[in-house]
């Protein structure tokens, strides 16, 4: 259960940042070289390279090295963790609406009306 939590708490903490989810949803689109990642943010590629390692050491992203260009490339079997927890929490809370909906709603006992 630790471990399942602190593999949660790493997804979301790669998934809190803009920069990464940026870097996501480009990756979305298909696989990029780290220096065409880094292009559109206002940063040095040293600091954007630990978006880019955390993202790794989550499982979001696969990089690989051919010469001097490396490639990432989106892993999306690794956002099934966070999508699990999320139907889960959906599914809990789904179930306390339903719940209050109904004793919200339900007459009491000897109301005529």
């Amino acid at each position: 259960m630790a471990q399942c939590q602190a593999s949660l708490d790493g997804l979301f903490l790669a998934l809190s940042d803009p920069t990464r989810r940026a870097v996501l949803a480009r990756l979305g689109e298909g696989p990029a070289s780290v220096s065409e990642l880094a292009r559109p943010f206002d940063m040095a590629l040293p600091s954007f390279l630990k978006h880019v390692r955390l993202l790794e050491a989550t499982g979001f992203i696969r990089t690989r090295k051919a010469g001097r260009v490396r490639t990432a490339t989106l892993r999306p079997e690794a956002f099934a963790a966070a999508e699990g927890w999320l139907a889960a929490q959906r599914a809990l809370w789904e179930a306390r609406t339903d719940r209050l909906e109904l004793f919200v709603t339900r007459k009491p006992e000897g109301d005529p009306s």
